[in-house]
């Protein structure tokens, strides 16, 4: 018969509890972000483990490091007071060493692949090559570029993927423009629009597995293309392929039906003037970032930029992410910046 200790779950302030000076597990800055990334997801469903007078932690230090990171005040707990104070110690060494095992990684795969509502590389799983894999990985090696997934008619010197246009009567009132890295967990995408102007590092999860997120994507009103940054310090040729990408991924969302709105870029790089519009649509609806514009030599090429883009595409209307720039014509509407929003509420 498995003996079960009695269960004594009560909520405790964060600050009358007391770490145990000797854990000797470590929890990276990462892990803490992962945990509390958890929490905010799923709920605090795991008590701390505490004993004693001084509500010792015994095991949970990590829960509650991610629960101060989300602010909460009190933590559920569970009394572990049964315990010797050596049955204790070697409880939080064993409570840490035998969670520790292997994963069958074809399962791990199968599962990551199943669960389409959250980011499982917030809670640290990444797709991880086996031997069953190994196929798919060399897939994935050959179409680097992505041709083993959809190729599309090319136009210019370096064959830009060619978008459509949207026109503005297609698009429909937006309530909130939110960025790309918040739309899995978006629960309302209703009336939202999509932009790329924030962590341009999560980008690259619609370059690699765009079929994960085109469902998703096509309930928003409309889907900015992604801003790979062409930035100047970058060979030409990354640059190009910054820009390749981008049409590329805007060409695939047009196919799954999604409206997509180009971002217009040019990289300081006068070498990109030469092919920043290639693949764009003319008389539509089109999106710019003035965000770039904090001096004088900045201001004045984004104006130059801004007004090739508007005689060459003659676009009905601009969306405009970030500062207002004075002097810029044509029937603009400014999208408030995500920072400027957060902060000033």
């Amino acid at each position: 018969m498995i003996k079960i200790s009695g269960l004594n779950i009560v909520n405790i302030k964060i600050k009358d509890l007391k770490p145990y000076n000797k854990n000797a597990k470590k929890h990276p800055k990462k892990q803490i972000e992962y945990i509390a990334n958890s929490i905010e997801s799923f709920g605090m469903n795991d008590p701390i483990g505490i004993w004693g007078k001084d509500n010792l932690i015994v095991e949970g230090h990590g829960r509650v490091e991610a629960c101060k990171k989300l602010g909460y005040d009190e933590v559920p707990c569970i009394r572990l007071d049964h315990l010797t104070d050596e049955e204790r110690k070697a409880y939080t060494l064993a409570h840490n060493k035998v969670a520790e095992s292997e994963w069958d990684f074809d399962l791990l795969n199968d599962e990551l692949g199943d669960i389409l509502s959250f980011d499982m590389e917030d809670f640290g799983f990444e797709f991880i090559d086996t031997e069953k894999n190994k196929k798919d990985t060399q897939n994935k090696v050959e179409g680097i570029l992505n041709l083993n997934k959809a190729t599309f008619s090319g136009v210019g010197k370096y064959d830009i993927p060619q978008l459509a246009p949207i026109y503005e009567n297609e698009i429909g009132d937006i309530t909130e423009w939110i960025g790309f890295n918040y739309v899995l967990s978006d629960k309302a995408p209703e009336g939202k629009a999509v932009h790329f102007f924030i962590d341009d590092y999560q980008f690259n999860r619609l370059w690699n597995s765009p079929e994960k997120y085109m469902e998703k994507l096509k309930q928003y009103e409309v889907v900015l293309t992604p801003d790979f940054s062409p930035y100047a310090d970058m060979p030409l040729a990354t640059q190009i392929f910054n820009h390749y990408r981008k049409h590329w991924v805007g060409a695939l969302m047009q196919e799954y039906g999604i409206k997509v709105v180009p971002t217009i870029r040019a990289s300081r790089d006068e070498r990109s003037l030469d092919f920043y519009l290639d693949g764009e649509p003319k008389g539509g609806v089109v999106c710019i970032s003035s965000m770039w514009t904090a001096d004088e030599e900045a201001r004045e090429y984004f104006l130059r930029e801004y007004e090739t883009m508007r005689k060459t595409l003659k676009p009905e209307k601009i969306y405009v992410y970030g500062n207002e720039v004075e002097g810029l014509k044509g029937n603009i509407e400014y999208i408030q910046p995500f920072t400027r929003k957060r902060f000033d509420g």
